[in-house]
């Protein structure tokens, strides 16, 4: 279903010779677009649906989680594979709240 009253108003964008097509600033600003924004690209009908993919990042995860594990074993001394699971397991349970 379409909620057209969510439209504001048009704007048109040209593809170039290699296929690119810029995204209106406006439309890129509202919606947080910036260089390296992932967009996934699907066809419905004769249009064209760009969607705004939320990719997390790795490399913050891991040092993040890595912090955790360092200050576990600074404060118990070294930790079990089980332990340090257990440490991961809680990450991602408070990440998906």
């Amino acid at each position: 279903m379409v909620l057209w009253h969510s439209v504001r108003k048009s704007e048109v964008a040209v593809v170039s010779s290699k296929g690119q097509l810029v995204i209106p600033r406006s439309i890129r600003e509202k919606l947080g677009i910036g260089p390296k924004t992932k967009l996934l690209v699907y066809s419905y009908r004769d249009a064209v649906i760009l969607k705004k993919l939320e990719v997390p990042d790795v490399v913050k995860e891991l040092k993040d989680i890595y912090r955790r594990i360092d200050a576990k074993i600074a404060k118990y001394g070294e930790l079990t594979d089980d332990e340090i699971d257990e440490i991961i397991q809680e990450y991602r349970r408070k990440r998906s709240q």
